[in-house]
């Protein structure tokens, strides 16, 4: 059974266990990832593959990123802080009310 994505594109997040958070920029409905990304995930923390899985413009204290996280390990981000990673601004504009919004251009 596919299920229904908890999360949207543009939303910000936060991951449960690692210190990053990010924008979503696509989301597949199930896991699409090589078998070889998903073996590299430490046993006990892999999530399952029959979850949407989010593709994210992530950005932790030293660097900026894109990552790809399941849903379980996902938590929504309400700090309100913007985001400094590089692609946001080729994906979305940031309303003034601080959402961002793809752009109309952005084929994802």
């Amino acid at each position: 059974m596919i299920r229904s994505a908890k999360y949207s594109i543009g939303q910000v997040v936060k991951h449960r266990v690692y210190p990053f958070r990010g924008v979503i920029f696509d989301v597949d409905p199930v896991f699409d990832n090589t078998e070889e990304w998903y073996e590299a995930i430490p046993e006990d923390i892999r999530p399952k593959k029959n979850q949407p899985f989010y593709h994210l413009f992530a950005e932790n204290d030293e660097t900026e990123y894109v990552a790809y996280v399941s849903e379980q390990n996902l938590l929504e981000d309400s700090t309100g802080v913007p985001l400094r990673h590089p692609e946001i601004d080729e994906v979305f504009t940031i309303g003034e009310d601080g959402e961002y919004r793809a752009r109309e251009s952005y084929q994802h």
